[in-house]
């Protein structure tokens, strides 16, 4: 009998056979990860200037409440234009940077190609990214 967990995967190791499917968790996977990588990096940065989150919105012209829910939130979708004021705020700015070759063929090939070769491997490196526990850059 399958575990409720290894039945999580089996389901949605499944559910990733379909192209359609599998694109939009992708993208959603990797913009998820990648909100959550710089809004915890700007938020690091915001504390070791020793600034408060009242400060920060004051130097963006932004009502505190948007600072905060930037920094306190569990799920939130600042545009860029917020994270690039942000960060010009904490002496930094927002780069693009290439996938690691390990990462480009785990996400990219199957978010162009519309399958994955193994789904189940593909569906724990997403989540891995989305927790924040995938460091490697390769599947998991």
């Amino acid at each position: 009998m399958a575990t409720p967990h290894s039945a999580f995967w089996d389901d949605l190791a499944e559910d990733l056979q379909d192209p359609e499917f599998l694109r939009h968790y992708v993208v959603e996977s990797m913009r998820i990860a990648t909100i959550d990588r710089i809004v915890n990096a700007l938020d690091e940065a915001r504390d070791a200037a020793d600034l408060s989150k009242a400060a920060l919105a004051r130097a963006i012209s932004a009502e505190p409440a948007v600072v905060r829910r930037l920094f306190s939130a569990g799920h939130v979708n600042p545009t860029l234009g917020t994270l690039a004021e942000v960060a010009t705020a904490l002496g930094m700015r927002i780069t693009l940077e290439p996938l690691p070759a390990a990462e480009r063929k785990a996400v990219t090939d199957p978010l162009l190609e519309g399958r994955a070769a193994d789904t189940q491997a593909l569906a724990k490196h997403l989540s891995g990214l989305r927790s924040g526990k995938s460091r490697s850059g390769a599947a998991a």
